[in-house]
């Protein structure tokens, strides 16, 4: 299963830390995590391009890390809505646990 960890603290996003393996398919065929990791590397790397927003990630097989430093500015945060209401609806729209969404103040 793929554990979606988001790390708020009030109404701020501080990061988001992605692990594990959907398991939906063999490797290099799952469908399930091809879709997790592009949301989540596109939000990454649309933060970082398009709102200039600081990100500080570590991408390894299987776990992503992304943390905001200095905060998200308004276009930052829509952005992390964006990829939080992807995850969801993947999260949702399967009968197995594939996918889970854990929000995490901090």
């Amino acid at each position: 299963m793929i554990t979606v960890k988001i790390f708020k603290r009030s109404d701020d996003f501080e990061g988001f830390q992605i692990s594990g393996h959907a398991g939906y398919a063999e490797s290099g065929y799952d469908i399930i995590c091809a879709a997790v990791s592009v949301l989540a590397v596109n939000t990454a790397n649309s933060i970082e391009t398009l709102t200039g927003d600081t990100v500080e990630d570590y991408e390894k097989d299987g776990f992503l890390s992304c943390r905001f430093p200095n905060g998200l500015s308004g276009d930052g945060r829509l952005l992390m809505k964006s990829m939080i209401l992807g995850l969801q609806q993947i999260e949702a729209n399967y009968d197995e646990p594939y996918v889970k969404v854990i929000f995490s103040e901090v």
